[in-house]
């Protein structure tokens, strides 16, 4: 006779997490760390250069730098 396979929903893996041993619950972490890194390729993390931030900021500084200063330093009071 063939076993069945049964599919735990999420919410059902999620409520059944508490009555796992310490030691299965650290082995669960493991199992599904190494499910995300073999799903996750570097590829579709998109990264980014510090260059992006140039100019970043520099709407303030446009105009008068003394009177925006003062504003600045006005509205800690």
């Amino acid at each position: 006779m063939a076993a069945q396979k049964s599919h735990l929903t999420y919410n059902e893996v999620v409520a059944s997490v508490p009555f796992l041993a310490q030691e299965e619950q650290l082995g669960l972490l493991q199992v599904l760390s190494s499910v995300l890194t073999k799903t996750v390729s570097a590829s579709s993390i998109q990264k980014h250069s510090l260059l992006e931030l140039e100019g970043l900021g520099a709407g303030p500084w446009s105009g008068n730098v003394e009177e925006y200063i003062q504003t600045e330093r006005n509205a800690w009071n």
